[in-house]
């Protein structure tokens, strides 16, 4: 997007622009986290999910595109990114719910395992170009192109956000939910109650990969709208800190999203009206970002303010 011709008011549209869009897969991403670490597991794999999404939407919209056409072409992408998704969820869930296995270990093997597969089966589909997604267009009440261009806001950018009060309710106000919970604060009471500790945990993270999945697709098809190898840039493992930054609340996801985004936004923001002199700095704002949360929360009692019970802990 131009916005030297807007002087330094360029700044705050691009930063705007910026949030909107870089914002969707740390959103889908993040609730993903949320919904597996509320049943008290961590899922560090959700990087590799990253991939992979981002490698099968892009990859399935390009094939299908002279089949389904190139308006349903994407969404199909988005569908088949999220089904990936599960199905390396489902790897995770099994495999961290095996006796003295820990959580981490198998979400550092996940992230190899899921990087490893988007990368070898993405390789044919990193030059043909793939029908992106179709954006919203909510600055239409301006004449400049540059503010029409900054509102333009990605469909699934709603989804996410529409998930933030769904997923909220279902954790206060649903059967599933309390189940969910309770796997979470104490499996030893959610046992006792009845409640199968494997298969809610289970359902958990394939549900979250699921998000996930869908995180990688806007990568892919909406902004940058390209895929390649390296196309995630951490941001499946700067959205676990971002769920510890968000107190496993869904609303507070949505909040540290956009933060995340627009942090994200900063170095293109500023290169467009030629302050290029740090431009690598403030590329790194999200990582600077991620770190400081990090030292932040290291105290015990912020951490453990609103965390699972179980979380972290091995079966």
């Amino acid at each position: 997007m131009a916005t030297e011709a807007l002087g330094w008011w360029g700044v705050p549209l691009g930063i705007l622009a910026g949030t909107l869009r870089g914002s969707v897969p740390f959103l889908l991403v993040s609730l993903g986290e949320c919904l597996t670490e509320k049943s008290g597991k961590i899922n560090l794999g959700l990087e590799g999910t990253l991939l992979m999404g981002a490698m099968s939407a892009y990859a399935i919209s390009y094939l299908s595109s002279g089949i389904v056409g190139p308006t349903l072409a994407p969404w199909l992408g988005v569908l088949t990114a999220g089904i990936a998704g599960m199905g390396l969820g489902a790897i995770h869930g099994w495999l961290s719910q095996q006796p003295r296995v820990n959580d981490v270990a198998v979400g550092i093997a996940m992230i190899i395992f899921g990087g490893g597969l988007a990368n070898f089966f993405g390789k044919p589909f990193i030059q043909p170009q793939a029908p992106q997604l179709p954006t919203l267009a909510t600055g239409t009440w301006s004449s400049l192109p540059q503010v029409q261009s900054a509102l333009q806001i990605s469909p699934l950018f709603l989804l996410g956000v529409a998930i933030v009060p769904l997923m909220s309710w279902f954790f206060k106000s649903t059967r599933w939910g309390l189940y969910v919970r309770a796997v979470g604060d104490s499996p030893d009471a959610a046992l006792a109650m009845g409640i199968s500790i494997f298969w809610v945990r289970m359902a958990a993270i394939v549900g979250g990969s699921f998000l996930a999945g869908i995180g990688g697709a806007s990568l892919s098809l909406f902004y940058p709208g390209v895929w390649t190898e390296r196309i995630s840039s951490g941001q499946g493992l700067m959205a676990v800190a971002l769920v510890i930054f968000a107190r496993w609340q869904p609303w507070q996801c949505l909040w540290a999203s956009l933060l995340f985004g627009g942090a994200q936004a900063l170095g293109p923001a500023f290169q467009s009206v030629g302050i290029d002199s740090y431009y690598y700095l403030f590329n790194a704002a999200p990582y600077i970002l991620t770190l400081a949360i990090m030292i932040i929360t290291c105290s015990p009692k912020r951490t453990l303010t609103g965390a699972p019970g179980a979380l972290g802990q091995s079966d």
